[in-house]
């Protein structure tokens, strides 16, 4: 029996502001329209996601279309690169997701490294794979926490990998038991 795990990056959302409240721009929220039509034929079980505002209004759309409540839960929050909660501008974060990636345990004062985050993150998957087994599981994440919980079962998942995606993105992972078995990229709709 297959256990589903469907990982959506959420969308664009502002470039300013407290990392846990920024919500999507206007493109962010049309492409949560996009994400919930995408996702529309899955017949999905359950809806979690991170506590960030970003990626709870990412998959409201596809919870509210199987009349399911949005799961919050914690420690799929996105990593923490610095000690306080306010956006790192993207020139600055690249120096630190290289170190990150060649080094799992380096991070800054204050900040988190990629093996902790990898740990409460793959921790919470592994919970929804023993309960929601053989069912269908939206999981409304970030960049960096969904290629940590992707790269935990195959190591191709990487930062290159990260650099790749989109927002939003959407990844459909198959799982029997608790083995990876297949990938599918499902998202087609336009990005920015």
């Amino acid at each position: 029996m297959s256990t589903f795990i469907y990982m959506v990056r959420h969308g664009e959302s502002p470039k300013e502001g407290n990392e846990r409240t920024r919500g999507l721009t206007e493109q962010g929220s049309k492409d949560a329209d996009l994400v919930a039509a995408t996702l529309k034929t899955e017949a999905i079980d359950v809806v979690v996601s991170s506590p960030y505002k970003r990626p709870v209004m990412t998959v409201e759309k596809t919870a509210q279309q199987f009349h399911l409540e949005v799961l919050v839960r914690e420690d799929l929050r996105e990593r923490k690169f610095v000690s306080d909660e306010t956006r790192i501008p993207d020139r600055e974060l690249a120096p630190i997701l290289e170190k990150s990636f060649e080094d799992p345990d380096f991070s800054v004062d204050g900040g988190e490294s990629n093996a902790e985050c990898q740990r409460r993150a793959v921790d919470v998957l592994m919970e929804l794979l023993d309960t929601f087994q053989g069912g269908k599981v939206v999981v409304g994440t970030h960049g960096a926490v969904m290629t940590l919980m992707m790269g935990y079962f195959d190591e191709k998942y990487d930062l290159e990998f990260l650099y790749s995606t989109t927002k939003p993105d959407i990844y459909r992972m198959e799982f029997h038991e608790k083995k990876l078995i297949d990938v599918q990229r499902l998202w087609i709709g336009e990005t920015p």
